[in-house]
């Protein structure tokens, strides 16, 4: 099980940035998946999940209105469009799936891409 998270960078408040998870390993299109935040001296926080199929997606209050989950089960590739960034959103983010998975008797976790958020 692989996940491979891009598109994180230094932007201004206000702007947006596209994040993308490639995922290998697994049946991608059996499941739902999530994005997830870890800002320094914070625990990891679920920002947004969309299921298998892509028709439903959930949102932290936090993100709702800004933050867009997509999918492409061709491509097994989560998406997640961040606009109208605030300096709050700065994090480490990462994806997984909606159901642990495994890499032995370790926990699936990718490498996560860093987004800073600052003038």
């Amino acid at each position: 099980v692989q996940f491979v998270e891009s598109g994180g960078g230094l932007v201004q408040p206000g702007g947006s940035l596209k994040l993308s998870c490639a995922a290998s390993g697994f049946t991608f299109s059996d499941y739902g998946m999530r994005w997830y935040r870890h800002a320094p001296g914070k625990g990891r926080d679920l920002v947004a999940s969309i299921s298998s199929t892509g028709d439903s997606t959930n949102y932290a209050d936090s993100v709702k209105g800004r933050f867009t989950i997509s999918r492409d089960n061709a491509k097994k590739t989560v998406y997640l469009q961040m606009n109208s960034l605030k300096p709050e959103d700065t994090a480490e983010y990462y994806c997984n799936a909606d159901r642990p998975l495994w890499n032995g008797h370790t926990s699936a976790w990718g490498q996560g891409t860093q987004v800073t958020v600052s003038s």
